[in-house]
């Protein structure tokens, strides 16, 4: 996108255009690339290096995108990358992202932050200590669908919340990824790969979660990948993959979410959020769309409701972009680590109760993300500016 548009915006506001912030991408693997064509839109972020640990995968993508690609070790030794977007598996986000903080960047992992809750702790304290920023996906939550639920909730439109559903099933990765053994390693599974869309959003519309339980099986010992190109290879399966939880909000709300690769088919919705006043159908979390659906009190039917907000496209990488803005010119950006930490702290607790067959305190709190501004650009416009 044009750097005038930019230029524009600033001027009227009686603001300089600021430097873009250098960025360098970690892990050149299957959901890279959505990210690198995004972030080379915004003229807040300059794209410059990508790295993996294998160099036929980064010159893949530098190709691909007009990037330098190198080692992991030259990204990080690059003095002029102020952030890091960390794209690895998740068993290696802790590394990675500790590695990019003691070099003096800033970071933005994939979900989840961390596979241990420790190294989450390590993460945001180091962060700290260092006075650098620390964000995480899923970022879906900025985007046109679960920002319009945002402010249907917060105007009042089903009332006080009272309850909440979220239903992931599928029947796992293993048919289609083109490297799933992951997905059932320690740190995957259908909890810690699709669960942080869920919470996320049920998160920063409805606040803390403040007590689970829950209940997790692992159905089948192995499962056989059918996609290119390691078909017909046997993954051992190290980590639940059926897991239910019961949340307890800090708000007195009760939610359950159930996340499933054991399920070949369901008819249940994504989301749901019921209050006193009617009911809220979201959309899918994974997602930055509609449609979003509600049904007031007494109301014999569902009425869909007119996205408020932009970003209705594939805009994986805005909440990098919306930590970018906080590194130039300060406050809170909203994908952030803190947000990303009770939410895996939520994760480990519906797993620790599933195996001790007890409620579990969360410890960890959070703030509600700031809304997006409502009348953000259209696409095709200069993205990625907080009004």
């Amino acid at each position: 996108m044009a750097n005038s548009v930019l230029a524009q915006y600033c001027s009227e506001r009686g603001e300089t255009t600021l430097e873009p912030v250098r960025v360098g991408v970690i892990g050149c693997g299957n959901i890279s690339g959505i990210y690198l064509r995004n972030l080379q839109t915004s003229s807040r972020l300059e794209v410059v290096a990508c790295a993996d640990i294998d160099m036929e995968r980064a010159y893949a993508r530098g190709n691909e995108f007009g990037v330098a690609a190198c080692t992991v070790e030259e990204l990080l030794a690059d003095e002029s990358i102020e952030l890091v977007v960390n794209l690895t598996v998740p068993k290696a986000h802790a590394e990675v992202a500790l590695a990019a903080l003691e070099a003096g960047k800033s970071v933005y992992n994939e979900k989840p932050l961390a596979v241990e809750l420790a190294d989450g702790a390590r993460i945001l304290e180091e962060a700290e200590r260092r006075g650098l920023l620390v964000g995480c996906a899923p970022d879906t939550f900025l985007g046109a669908g679960l920002q319009t639920c945002r402010k249907l909730v917060d105007d009042g439109w089903i009332g006080e919340p009272v309850g909440a559903t979220a239903f992931m099933m599928s029947p796992g990765h293993e048919g289609w990824h083109p490297n799933p053994a992951f997905y059932y390693e320690v740190g995957g599974g259908p909890l810690f790969d699709m669960g942080p869309y869920y919470l996320t959003a049920l998160v920063s519309i409805m606040g803390p979660i403040a007590r689970v339980t829950g209940s997790a099986r692992a159905t089948f010992p192995f499962r056989t990948i059918t996609s290119a190109p390691r078909y017909g290879e046997r993954v051992k399966v190290e980590t639940p993959t059926h897991v239910t939880g019961l949340m307890e909000f800090a708000t007195g709300a009760i939610g359950t979410i159930i996340t499933s690769f054991d399920v070949w088919g369901a008819n249940l919705p994504y989301l749901e959020i019921y209050g006193t006043e009617g009911s809220l159908s979201l959309p899918d979390p994974n997602h930055f769309k509609g449609p979003v659906r509600v049904r007031r009190a007494h109301a014999s039917e569902w009425h869909e409701i007119p996205l408020t907000h932009g970003y209705p496209e594939n805009s994986r990488g805005l909440g990098v972009v919306d930590m970018a803005i906080a590194l130039r010119e300060g406050g809170a950006h909203r994908a952030s680590g803190q947000l990303a930490y009770h939410v895996l702290d939520v994760m480990h607790a519906i797993l620790r109760a599933a195996e001790e067959g007890r409620h579990i305190t969360v410890d960890s709190t959070c703030e509600r993300p700031e809304p997006m501004p409502i009348h953000s650009p259209r696409s095709g416009s200069e993205p990625w500016i907080r009004v």
